[in-house]
């Protein structure tokens, strides 16, 4: 009898009230670079490509307004989870170091001389806080900047440059923070 009651109210209550949200999901950032047109009756060459694979944690009230308070000269991983991958089919520059073509594990860290650095790693497919300093690959400048409005969900994008040529900003941003570095193909 007190299995079927449960039945019952399980049934009746809408599906939406019976699921909750994950704490933290995974988001995919791909970008595109087309090979230059060729020459007439030559055929296309294949399109590279730079990806960003990351769990993306979800506020729910955790994230301080206005700043993201971390302990100085600690490195911290960036999204939930697994390490944040990035995979790129071509020699990259990113905030000015040399990235060769293949993958890389992506982490932040407080700096006490003041902002925050980006690492990037050459240890991959580790959980988020399993970080080797001796893989690093490089760790370079963010720009930090607060945004008008709070972002319940972390988000890290390569935001390509308007007039097409294969460069742009890397950006990672969370409540009202956001952190920015260049990006360029070499």
């Amino acid at each position: 009898m007190r299995l079927s009651v449960l039945l019952l109210v399980a049934a009746a209550t809408p599906v939406a009230a019976q699921l909750r949200s994950a704490p933290s999901t995974r988001a995919t950032v791909e970008v595109t670079l087309n090979p230059p047109r060729p020459a007439q009756g030559q055929p296309a060459g294949t399109p590279a490509k730079i990806k960003l694979d990351y769990g993306q944690p979800h506020a729910r009230g955790r994230v301080v307004e206005g700043a993201l308070k971390a302990d100085l000269d600690t490195v911290w991983r960036l999204g939930a989870n697994t390490s944040t991958t990035l995979t790129t089919d071509v020699d990259l520059v990113i905030g000015g170091a040399a990235v060769p073509k293949g993958a890389y594990s992506l982490y932040a860290r407080t700096s006490s001389r003041g902002g925050w650095k980006l690492i990037i790693n050459k240890n991959t497919g580790q959980w988020g806080t399993e970080y080797v300093k001796a893989q690093d690959l490089a760790s370079v400048d963010l720009v930090a900047k607060t945004l008008p409005i709070s972002l319940e969900s972390f988000v890290i994008t390569m935001v390509p440059a308007g007039d097409g040529s294969p460069k742009g900003d890397l950006r990672i941003l969370w409540g009202t923070r956001e952190f920015t570095t260049t990006w360029a193909m070499k």
